[in-house]
């Protein structure tokens, strides 16, 4: 009866301000602590509450309550400065890093620090009480009684279409139902291995080649069924264009140059060429580059839709004999074979991939050795097993060189080892899709030499209608080695913390830090040097935008809204050499664990900002929300136009859309519905 007096007399209790956090997030816990919220502890795993007690009941452990998580080092104590936040320094400093993607973290426990005997009895007060507000990993560890009745949550369910690769390469298929833009202008192209689509097109490299005929309906819904094959064939005629007109000093067209070192002085490393089978000096087909012309000149008329009369055959489906072609390929790029062009071909070589390069956004990603990458479909960190190696390596035919960057990421150059592991990559029992392979950027902007990727935050508060926050403040991730691609480690081109960490001891260049992450005003600085301070906001930050909201409308229909909820995600990005972004991947709960110091100030500034948006600003409208800025906010939810301008009230029966973004991010079909209001009579 005393005690509950004293739950009564709870100020928390009265005002709704109850908590509950679920993972490692001692940031999130002492800012609502110093907001005057009460935390209800819950276990590790919310569905195994019981069992733990019994457990622990039997072992004569008692009911022992979880320890509160009390932050170190410069928290900030009030919401309502603009102080910046510094994360705790992590205990293990072995593990630090360790976590990518926490959503996906099977095994992940709570941080553990010094009990605090005030907020234990308050917590054990309101053990009863229903949370107000929840912060946690996965909504699987959570009572699936108890979540609808919590107020606001930090999850969506449902988020296979935009947080798994193959939901985005499903989603982005979309796109032109939301917006006139081509999806291949910011997505690396990419294909599911779903067990149908693989075993059509695996017989497809060695069929016999078809003639210079006119193809039916039915062997066009066939050639339908090969997609990647038809690809990865188009892309190495194209590939062997540009190395037909490499001609570096003396060197054999298709060996690669040493790397360049942003002008490091003593840095004439050579990389060896990928060996083959077949040797660089045996003669190549006389007619390699003629085919290659004509292989590309047929897929401008397809490109340019002259093949409607069917009087253009398919650019794969000729005479070329495929098998013959891509082994003759295998052996200029991979081996330095040399080849001779006339002037007239060397002529006919420029002015095609002039004319490709105006047709194919992708071209400018593009090298020469055709890189594609492989990656599990529902999976983060470079987690699953290729072929089911956990040893790095992978069964394969004979002659085909192994490429593996990692257990679960496959960096493959020959479309026999896209094929092989296809097979050998794949669950019988599952009709699902296992696999992507998407198309390698071949061509990215370094810095140092060294490979790079940007983590991008945005924030979604409401699916219906579309409400969209972007983050001001990124980071960025760096190799472990320089970036050749005659080398397929990962520590060359795999920049996840989590794969990097294995290569703390590797340093691509003095100039990359040791911890080898960036914020992105050191990355504003090394473009100024470079002549480029625009770039960030006049290319990168725009481009990152438009791609994160395409992506967002393409898979609203497909993912759980709930009133109340919001969530934080983690877009990952690849810049090109000419500063365009390319859309990689999007992470829901995307890490808060520090792996250096700049992402110990940004992941707590980002949850501190996350906070005074969910919850100080439904009080006061008008409080800080930090690095926030509204991306896209949906003004009367259904058909209608956007325009560049700051949201306001529609008139009546006036349904629109409003993007308060720069004009570039426009969307909609531009329609609009206008009319007065009906009065009964």
């Amino acid at each position: 009866e005393h005690g509950a007096g004293r739950l009564s007399s709870l100020p928390s209790l009265q005002e709704k301000k109850i908590f509950a956090v679920q993972g490692p997030y001692p940031i999130i816990r002492h800012l609502l602590r110093a907001r005057g919220w009460v935390e209800r502890k819950l276990s590790r795993h919310g569905r195994q509450l019981k069992q733990q007690q019994l457990e622990k009941r039997a072992s004569g452990g008692g009911d022992e309550r979880e320890a509160a998580l009390k932050p170190r080092g410069g928290a900030q104590p009030f919401p309502g400065t603009s102080e910046p936040l510094h994360h705790p320094r992590p205990r293990d400093t072995e593990n630090e890093g360790g976590r990518e993607d926490e959503d996906h973290n099977e095994d992940e426990e709570q941080c553990s620090e010094d009990s605090d005997d005030i907020h234990d009895l308050m917590s054990y007060l309101v053990q009863d009480q229903v949370p107000n507000f929840l912060w946690t990993i996965r909504l699987s560890h959570i009572d699936q009684k108890l979540l609808p009745r919590i107020e606001v949550v930090n999850r969506y369910p449902r988020l296979s279409a935009l947080c798994t690769k193959e939901g985005l390469c499903q989603s982005l298929q979309n796109l032109l139902w939301f917006e006139q833009v081509d999806f291949n202008t910011f997505f690396p192209r990419c294909y599911r291995l779903g067990l149908d689509e693989e075993e059509a097109f695996i017989g497809e490299p060695g069929a016999a080649p078809s003639c210079h005929l006119p193809m039916s309906c039915a062997e066009l819904a066939r050639a339908r069924c090969f997609p990647l094959a038809e690809d990865f064939r188009l892309t190495a005629a194209r590939s062997l264009l540009k190395l037909a007109l490499q001609k570096v000093g003396d060197s054999p067209v298709g060996t690669e140059q040493p790397p360049k070192s942003d002008g490091m002085p003593g840095d004439d490393r050579v990389s060896q060429p990928m060996p083959s089978t077949a040797g660089p000096c045996s003669p190549l087909h006389p007619q390699l580059v003629e085919e290659a012309l004509e292989v590309c000149e047929q897929h401008l008329g397809v490109l340019g839709h002259r093949d409607i009369d069917r009087k253009t055959p398919s650019p794969c489906r000729t005479c070329i004999d495929w098998d013959r072609f891509l082994q003759e390929y295998y052996r200029v790029a991979h081996q330095g074979s040399r080849l001779v062009l006339s002037t007239e071909q060397r002529e006919q070589c420029q002015d095609l991939l002039r004319r490709l390069e105006e047709k194919l956004p992708q071209l400018r990603i593009e090298g020469d050795l055709n890189v594609w990458i492989l990656k599990p479909s529902a999976k983060s960190r470079g987690r699953g097993e290729a072929a089911g190696s956990a040893g790095g390596a992978h069964a394969r035919r004979e002659g085909i060189p192994p490429s593996l960057c990692c257990p679960g990421i496959v960096c493959a150059t020959r479309l026999e080892e896209v094929l092989e592991l296809a097979r050998t990559c794949r669950d019988p029992a599952a009709r699902v899709c296992e696999w992507v392979v998407q198309k390698y950027v071949e061509r990215p902007l370094t810095i140092f030499n060294t490979k790079f990727d940007i983590r991008q935050w945005f924030l979604v508060t409401d699916w219906k209608p579309l409400t969209v926050w972007f983050y001001r403040d990124c980071y960025l991730r760096f190799c472990s080695q320089s970036f050749s691609l005659c080398h397929l480690e990962p520590a060359r081109h795999l920049c996840n913390v989590s794969i990097q960490k294995r290569y703390r001891t590797l340093q691509p260049d003095p100039r990359v830090p040791p911890d080898k992450i960036w914020s992105n005003e050191q990355f504003q600085s090394h473009l100024a040097q470079l002549g480029r301070a625009d770039a960030w906001q006049q290319v990168m930050v725009p481009g990152m935008k438009a791609a994160i909201l395409n992506a967002l409308r393409c898979a609203r229909d497909r993912v759980g809204s709930r009133k109340g909820n919001f969530e934080l995600f983690g877009a990952d990005f690849l810049i090109g050499e000419d500063f365009q972004p390319w859309l990689l991947e999007i992470n829901s709960c995307p890490t808060m664990s520090p792996s250096a110091a700049v992402t110990r100030r940004l992941c707590a500034n980002v949850q501190r900002d996350t906070l005074r948006l969910v919850l100080d600003r439904k009080d006061n409208p008008g409080c800080s929300i930090g690095a926030f800025e509204l991306l896209y906010r949906e003004v009367g939810w259904g058909l209608g136009t956007a325009t560049a301008q700051a949201p306001r009230a529609p008139a009546a029966f006036c349904v629109s859309l409003q993007a308060p973004v720069s004009s570039c991010l426009t969307v909609g079909r531009k329609l609009m519905v206008t009319g007065c209001s009906l009065k009964k009579p």
